[in-house]
């Protein structure tokens, strides 16, 4: 058992291993941190990152004007955040192309001042503290897979230097449709190693967080947060700080107010990193996250961009990204996890067993949640499966392995006991030793007398007929009484009480036993007279000897052929007993170890002391009539 127990062990451990290699648990996996984010709810920290939202009041602020000509509004609003104090600015709206350039299309000189409608806005980005951003419609080999700002634009950044002051605004969305992680070089290293020209290549948050923290945005490595974080390191989970909404937002109409520098909400963005962006539900910047989803499959609580790039942003200045175990470390935790729930539910019963797998799985759920909110992403649904495998293998091992006892236990003693016995034996949870023990146990032999006699006057059919006949009668008492049939011996039956489950009134049983044998042999006696009439037999009787006493418990015979039963001086003086019942002319005769056993309750006639073969001292026997049970006689 040991062995398979660590064999299944090993195995739910690489079953499981290998279905998280293969992608086949990453579903779950994702309903789960999910539901961890949900449970989260809103985080409680010192966000250093605003909003300024571009949301539906701003909208009907100017319900006339395109947001392609609303550069000159948002270069206010970048010329006062620079005035309260605000370090840098990203624009997460991508302006392909530039009102100038628009309206030049409608022909020259049609439109008076047209070519400087974006000077305020080019003066912004010229001050380096703007930042735009990009997209891609390819994989970001090549140039022509990129969405560029307006050159216009381009051209008034410092130096020309893209890198450093163009991000790129692209989601990852998982295959569920969801944004669940981020990367903070979003075109590949691959893909980036084909380009010659010197486009974006970090996200708009990354880059906002490398520019705050004054570092190079060309390097390859920087300390953001206390936290080292490589340039091309694998997507990490979002560490979302709450539902949508968890961001202040200040809308962009407040900060475009004339009594904007003066406003508490707009002074209170001194310091830190804002993110201009739209909100509104008509401009179509809405993302499904892990808030989003319901373990139904359904979706709601859209999150817009701006703030999912927020979150992000939030996360690379706290310095606070959730972290993975290393595998090795993960298939340790799987392996000490499968092996206690092995030893934990080997030995409980079933309905119990399943109790502890629900509360198992309840504590993996708590345990997880607990060590999310530390910054530990626990991969639960590989945890949760090799919990379930392990506790399947065990119950099955179990219960295949407790069936197979049943059987064994039934084909042992199923004919020789009754099935109360078995199934006391089964529940009683203690299997006999079959090598061999010790048990107090009354012994009954019972034989027919005049067998002899009788089977010379009947054929061999008709003998076998007989003892089938009788035995069937006899049999039924025995096995009421819990008594074990240990062997039928031609005429003779051997009976053992107490064995193998171990009975207090094992003595009273027995003699009870006796007296009911003794009756279907009285009975049995008109049957012979019905069925053999005219052959002159003997008068159907038998006799009984009982003896209490210590006997040996045990599989005896051959590698062959073995049976279990009891052997020992209790067996041998029964026997002895039992043929000394047709020397003292009595039916029942019990020694004094049993009737003192039985106690006060057995009705005995004549006593004896007698010597048996095999035995050097005399023996007290008692020849018994009856037992009473309480106003109850039976005689």
């Amino acid at each position: 058992m040991p062995l398979k127990l660590l064999a299944l062990v090993l195995l739910s451990v690489a079953l499981v291993e290998w279905l998280a290699r293969a992608g086949l648990l990453d579903g779950s996996e994702r309903r789960l941190l999910d539901l961890q984010f949900q449970l989260q709810g809103q985080r409680d920290t010192q966000q250093q990152v605003a909003i300024v939202a571009i949301d539906e009041d701003s909208l009907a602020r100017y319900p006339d004007a395109p947001m392609l000509f609303w550069t000159d509004r948002l270069a206010v609003a970048v010329e006062r955040l620079r005035q309260v104090g605000v370090p840098l600015v990203g624009l997460d709206m991508l302006y392909s192309i530039s009102p100038e350039r628009w309206l030049s299309t409608l022909g020259d000189g049609q439109f008076p001042g047209a070519r400087d409608y974006d000077r305020a806005f080019r003066e912004q980005l010229a001050s380096g503290q703007l930042l735009l951003v990009a997209s891609r419609s390819g994989s970001g080999a090549a140039v022509s897979d990129y969405l560029l700002p307006s050159p216009d634009y381009l051209l008034a950044l410092p130096d020309y230097d893209l890198q450093a002051h163009v991000g790129l605004a692209d989601l990852l969305v998982e295959g569920d449709g969801l944004v669940r992680r981020f990367r903070l070089a979003p075109v590949a290293a691959a893909e980036r190693a084909q380009l010659q020209d010197d486009l974006p290549h970090l996200s708009l948050p990354a880059l906002l967080a490398v520019r705050a923290a004054g570092q190079d945005v060309r390097a390859g490595a920087w300390q953001l947060g206390g936290r080292a974080v490589q340039l091309d390191q694998p997507a990490a989970v979002i560490p979302y700080l709450g539902p949508p909404g968890t961001f202040h937002s200040l809308p962009l109409h407040r900060l475009l107010a004339d009594d904007a520098l003066s406003d508490p909400e707009v002074l209170a963005l001194r310091g830190k990193l804002v993110l201009l962006g739209a909100t509104a539900a008509g401009l179509n910047d809405a993302h499904f996250t892990p808030f989003s989803s319901d373990w139904l499959g359904g979706r709601s609580l859209l999150m817009s961009g701006v703030e999912v790039h927020a979150n992000v942003l939030q996360a690379l200045l706290d310095g606070r990204l959730l972290r993975s175990p290393e595998t090795v470390w993960q298939v340790f935790g799987l392996l000490v996890l499968s092996l206690l729930v092995v030893c934990c539910v080997l030995r409980l019963p079933v309905w119990a067993t399943l109790l502890a797998w629900l509360l198992g799985l309840a504590l993996l759920l708590a345990l997880g949640q607990w060590l999310f909110r530390l910054g530990w992403l626990l991969p639960q649904s590989a945890a949760g499966l090799a919990l379930s495998l392990s506790f399947l293998g065990v119950l099955g091992l179990r219960l295949t392995g407790e069936e197979r006892e049943r059987n064994r236990l039934r084909q042992m003693f199923g004919r020789y006991v009754s099935e109360q016995v078995v199934e006391a034996l089964l529940s009683s949870g203690e299997r006999p030793e079959l090598g061999g023990q010790a048990q107090r146990v009354t012994v009954l032999f019972s034989d027919i007398r005049n067998f002899t006699s009788i089977s010379e006057r009947l054929t061999a059919k008709e003998v076998v007929e007989m003892l089938n006949a009788y035995f069937a009668r006899a049999c039924e008492p025995l096995l009421a009484e819990g008594g074990s049939i240990d062997k039928f011996i031609g005429d003779a039956v051997m009976v053992e009480f107490g064995s193998p489950v171990p009975l207090g009134d094992h003595a009273q049983r027995a003699i009870r036993a006796a007296l009911a044998l003794k009756k279907v042999s009285e009975e049995f006696a008109g049957w012979m007279q019905q069925r053999f009439p005219g052959r002159d037999l003997p008068a159907f009787a038998v006799g009984i000897g009982l003896h209490s006493g210590e006997v040996v418990l045990g599989n005896i015979g051959s590698p062959v052929r073995m049976e279990f039963t009891a052997i020992g001086d209790t067996v041998n003086l029964a026997s002895r007993l039992e043929g000394m019942t047709k020397e003292l002319g009595c039916a029942i005769l019990a020694s004094a170890e049993c009737i003192a056993e039985a106690g006060e309750l057995v009705s005995c006639g004549r006593s004896e002391v007698i010597r048996v073969k095999g035995r050097e001292a005399p023996i007290r026997v008692f020849e018994v009539i009856g037992l009473h049970q309480g106003d109850h006689e039976n005689a």
